[in-house]
């Protein structure tokens, strides 16, 4: 085990500075920083390629989603090994993009593009935009995929929807109405359900993907936020931002079954592929919270101000 996270990377993407962590899985230590060099506006989520060489970094621009400011324009694309932006990509005018995710399915990159009402498509290897798919609706700020890569489901903040979207036919089948405003977006294993949060209410919403209907609520110990699967698809872990917790919900029942305390604003979830810990981006405190999945223990690593998104690289 100690040689297979030898070669791993946790990147941090600092909102606060408009930098990129590295850290060093084995010692679980920053080892290095990329300045992002966009005065004004900065990035929140990065996505790695599939070999670990190359992440993509796309700049949101200078304030929060729904917000008044800068509309960044761009994304980095970054060298992973001599952690230097060896391209950039350009949408010619302000578009908001946020969460880079790549389908294994397709090969290819899609990038939420907000003010586009649009999910864009990017050629990870010629890092050239070549296509979108519509949301049918404001502030998709992020998408998560159906892992045949077949369906997107983009959550759509402000209007408290979710969009349901055929990514190779480049439509929207649906928009889903959910709460008054919702947050983040996460698929189970067996894509049979979507969960976003309610941004009004503690609950979660699970949506079922074969009516597209809300079939049930989560009761959360406070407004949830980022959310990650266990690979057994047994458990969902949920960061609970203004509690600072971390909220562990059992599949089976959708209940909550325990809380583990992190750091205050916990945002996002990775699971480490060994499946051992999760990783927690805590904003406020600029650490990333280390959890245990077998003791629940939490250990705290060092990152940047305002950390948000987070990504392996192998």
């Amino acid at each position: 085990m100690a040689a297979a996270l030898q070669a791993q990377e946790l990147l941090v993407v600092n909102q606060g500075d408009a930098t990129v962590s590295f850290v060093e899985a084995k010692t679980a230590k920053q080892v290095a920083v990329l300045e992002e060099k966009t005065p004004g506006v900065h990035g929140h989520e990065i996505a790695v390629s599939p070999d670990g060489k190359t992440a993509f970094l796309p700049i949101y621009g200078s304030v929060g989603v729904g917000k008044s400011g800068i509309d960044g324009h761009e994304m980095l694309v970054v060298d992973v090994a001599s952690r230097k932006v060896i391209d950039h990509v350009d949408w010619g005018h302000g578009v908001r993009p946020h969460m880079p995710l790549l389908d294994p399915a397709s090969g290819m990159l899609y990038v939420t593009t907000e003010l586009d009402n649009s999910v864009s498509i990017v050629d990870p290897k010629t890092h050239k935009i070549v296509g979108s798919v519509p949301t049918g609706a404001e502030q998709s700020h992020m998408l998560i995929l159906s892992h045949d890569g077949k369906l997107g489901y983009t959550a759509n903040v402000g209007p408290g929807t979710v969009s349901v979207l055929d990514m190779n036919a480049r439509k929207t089948l649906a928009v889903i109405p959910v709460a008054g405003m919702v947050q983040r977006i996460a698929i189970s294993n067996d894509d049979k359900w979507v969960f976003t949060a309610d941004y009004t209410k503690p609950r979660m919403a699970v949506i079922d993907t074969a009516t597209r209907k809300v079939a049930q609520w989560i009761a959360l110990p406070g407004l949830g936020y980022g959310a990650a699967m266990t690979k057994d698809g047994k458990a969902m872990l949920v960061a609970i931002p203004a509690e600072g917790k971390v909220a562990v919900v059992d599949l089976v029942t959708m209940k909550v079954a325990r809380t583990v305390d992190v750091p205050k604003a916990p945002q996002e979830v990775v699971i480490r592929p060994d499946q051992k810990v999760a990783y927690v981006s805590c904003n406020t405190s600029g650490k990333v919270a280390a959890i245990d999945l077998s003791t629940w223990g939490v250990d705290l690593i060092a990152a940047g101000p305002g950390a948000d998104g987070l990504a392996w690289a192998k």
